[in-house]
């Protein structure tokens, strides 16, 4: 009973998005990468886990930043059938949340997961993995096992990560892209839009249980971790990568356990709000695939957004080191009116999500009341909680066949 408890702990954890990791990890996995310029291998990487033993083409690829990680990412450039219109397929970019990686998209069977419904409609589907997780370890100097690797947050995602991986795609494939982001993969992209980055390469977005303001979700774990400063504490006491397969984790939520306040027989609900339309043998095919590690700064940048309820980049908590970064005593904002009126939008957000939460949607909403309507598609799904986008056994229907419509307008 306590491992299945655990087990659900660390899935409810991943698909929220906010975790408790260190580098010291029981659960210790053999294909871990812990080596410097390390990329991964075309035969132990996501294209043979997860995507040709269905029967598609698949392929690796790597991508450098500017600050030196070396990232995978996968490229499904046909559908099934293998065949083609005789037109070169319009690209799609598929953009994980914390703590996931590209599997994210990979998790349910072809019919239901949105990387292979996109190929098996035409487009030409890149998935990305985000630094620190499983297959995207690499640097071109450090090593997972040094600090300064896991000196960053989601603000470098936006400064270097998601250009890098832009310019890659655009230039394999001579084409502006469509972009797919879920939970904080639609963060990183609302920043960048909002400083006018990567809008030469973009064709559109849509946004999938939309992260802009995330100070009045309901989730009781994560705002219980934030009001307590549990990943600064974390920071403090040396843990640079947030593991959520280690001790710490599992300590810390057998103490959250103690609460009579956290039911910790329903922990997916409690954390994520509650999902309507996930089966068991997704849950099974994410346990043995996820979750992934983050940098514990990331979580403190995160947990700054859930206390303060603004969209601004990390602050170091002392007006001069802030100077030294930013030119200013305070943290520069994320404006996301500054988002162009006219780029096209699709934003899906659910009434039971507890991170994503439904207040803090329109909030975001009211930033774009300006933008052309024309422009912005906006789709509620009552029923929906955070993980039901990305794991719902009805998503095609509901949400992945309007996005492609989107798309394809």
């Amino acid at each position: 009973m306590a491992n299945i408890l655990l087990q659900c702990v660390v899935l409810v954890i991943s698909m929220c998005g906010l975790a408790l990791g260190s580098r010291t990890n029981p659960f210790l996995r053999k294909d871990r990468v812990t080596m410097s310029r390390m990329v991964p291998d075309a035969d132990d990487g996501i294209c043979k886990l997860r995507v040709e033993i269905f029967g598609y083409a698949c392929e690796e690829h790597t991508v450098t930043t500017q600050d030196g990680y070396i990232l995978s990412m996968q490229r499904i450039p046909v559908g099934k059938s293998g065949e083609t219109s005789g037109v070169r397929p319009p690209p799609v970019l598929l953009q994980h949340g914390v703590l996931m990686d590209g599997i994210t998209w990979l998790l349910n069977t072809p019919d239901q997961s949105l990387a292979y419904i996109l190929a098996d409609n035409g487009f030409d589907v890149w998935i990305a993995n985000t630094r620190g997780t499983k297959f995207s370890r690499g640097h071109t100097s450090l090593s997972p096992d040094d600090s300064p690797y896991w000196d960053w947050t989601w603000d470098q995602l936006v400064q270097y990560e998601l250009p890098a991986i832009f310019q890659y795609v655009h230039d394999q494939t001579t084409q502006n892209i469509h972009y797919v982001g879920h939970s904080l993969g639609t963060l990183v992209a609302l920043a960048s839009f909002s400083q006018q980055k990567l809008l030469n390469m973009l064709s559109s977005a849509a946004l999938l249980s939309p992260i802009a303001y995330i100070g009045q979700m309901t989730s009781l774990l994560a705002q219980t971790a934030a009001k307590h400063s549990v990943a600064e504490n974390l920071y403090k006491a040396g843990f640079d990568e947030f593991d959520p397969n280690s001790k710490a984790v599992t300590d810390l939520l057998k103490a959250y356990c103690k609460d009579p306040s956290i039911n910790c027989y329903d922990l997916m609900t409690t954390f994520t709000g509650k999902n309507c339309c996930l089966n068991s043998s997704t849950i099974d095919v994410f346990l043995e695939n996820e979750p992934q590690s983050t940098a514990t700064k990331n979580m403190i940048h995160l947990a700054q957004m859930i206390r303060e309820g603004t969209i601004r980049m990390y602050d170091y908590g002392d007006d001069e080191e802030n100077k030294k970064h930013y030119g200013q005593s305070t943290p520069p904002v994320y404006d996301m009116t500054s988002i162009p009126n006219d780029l096209p939008l699709f934003l899906s957000y659910g009434g039971a999500d507890a991170l994503s939460d439904v207040n803090d949607v329109q909030l975001l909403l009211a930033n774009l009341k300006d933008h052309s309507q024309d422009k912005l598609v906006v789709q509620y799904q009552d029923s929906y909680a955070h993980a039901d986008f990305v794991m719902g056994v009805n998503a095609k229907e509901l949400v992945y066949d309007p996005l492609m419509a989107f798309f394809k307008q």
